[in-house]
C-alpha cells in the first residue's frame, strides 16, 4: 500500500514515517556506497599519480644517463679524432717532400676567421714552406660528404690568405686523410685534385693518384 493509500488514522500514520524512514535508510546506504566509492576512485587517483611521478623520476634518471653517455662517447670521439690526426702528422712531411714537396712545417688545428668576409674555419694539419700550403682534412671515417666540405674549406681559405695579401705568394693543394676512407671518398677526392692519405701499418702512406692524376692548386 502506497502512502496514498495509507488511511489517516494512528496506524496509517505510524505506518507513514516507518515508510519514510525505510527511504532515508536507504538513501543514507546510497550516500555510504558512493562515499565508498568516491573514496575508492581518489585512492586509485592518488595511486595513478604516484605511478607518474615515479615513471617521471625513472625517465629523468635516464635522460641523465644519456647525457652522461652522449658526453662520454662525445669526448671518446674527439679522443679517436686527435689519435688519427697525430698518427697522419707523424710522417706526413716525409711523404709530401717525397712528392717533390719542399715543406718544412706542420701546424695542427690552424684556425683563420675574417669577421669583415663573414669567413671562418680549421685546418686539421697545415704543411707549409712559403711557396705552397697544402692543407689536410683528417677524419676517423672519410666520407665523400667530408672531401666536398673540405673543398669548401680550402677555397674560403684562399680567400682569407687573399684578404690578408698572402695569398699571391702561395698555392694552396688540398689533402685528405682517414683511418677509414670509403672507396668512393678516395675516387671523389682525387677527382678533385686532392691527394688522398690512408694508415698503412703504424704510419701512413699517400695513395698513388690514377693516371694523368694532377693536383689542383687554389
Amino acid at each position: 500500500m502506497s502512502a496514498q493509500q495509507i488511511p489517516l488514522t494512528y496506524e496509517g500514520i505510524l505506518e507513514m514515517f516507518r515508510e519514510t524512514d525505510r527511504k532515508f535508510q536507504e538513501t543514507r546506504e546510497q550516500f555510504r556506497e558512493t562515499r565508498e566509492q568516491m573514496k575508492e576512485t581518489d585512492r586509485k587517483f592518488q595511486e595513478t599519480d604516484r605511478r607518474f611521478r615515479e615513471t617521471d623520476r625513472k625517465i629523468q634518471e635516464v635522460n641523465e644517463q644519456m647525457k652522461r653517455t652522449d658526453k662520454k662517447i662525445s669526448e671518446l670521439g674527439s679522443r679517436i679524432g686527435e689519435i688519427v690526426e697525430n698518427m697522419v702528422a707523424g710522417n706526413i712531411l716525409d711523404k709530401f717532400q717525397d712528392l717533390g714537396y719542399d715543406v718544412t712545417g706542420c701546424s695542427p688545428r690552424k684556425s683563420f676567421i675574417n669577421k669583415k668576409l663573414g669567413i671562418r674555419g680549421e685546418v686539421d694539419l697545415l704543411l707549409d714552406d712559403g711557396d705552397v700550403a697544402i692543407l689536410i682534412e683528417v677524419k676517423t671515417t672519410l666520407e665523400t660528404a667530408d672531401v666536398r666540405k673540405h673543398i669548401e674549406r680550402i677555397e674560403k681559405y684562399r680567400r682569407y690568405a687573399d684578404a690578408r695579401g698572402i695569398g699571391a705568394k702561395q698555392r694552396y693543394v688540398g689533402a685528405v686523410a682517414g683511418a677509414v676512407v670509403e672507396n668512393e671518398a678516395a675516387e671523389f677526392a682525387q677527382e678533385s685534385g686532392m691527394y688522398v692519405i690512408v694508415q698503412s701499418g703504424e704510419a701512413v702512406e699517400i695513395v698513388t693518384p690514377p693516371e694523368g692524376f694532377v693536383a689542383k692548386e687554389w
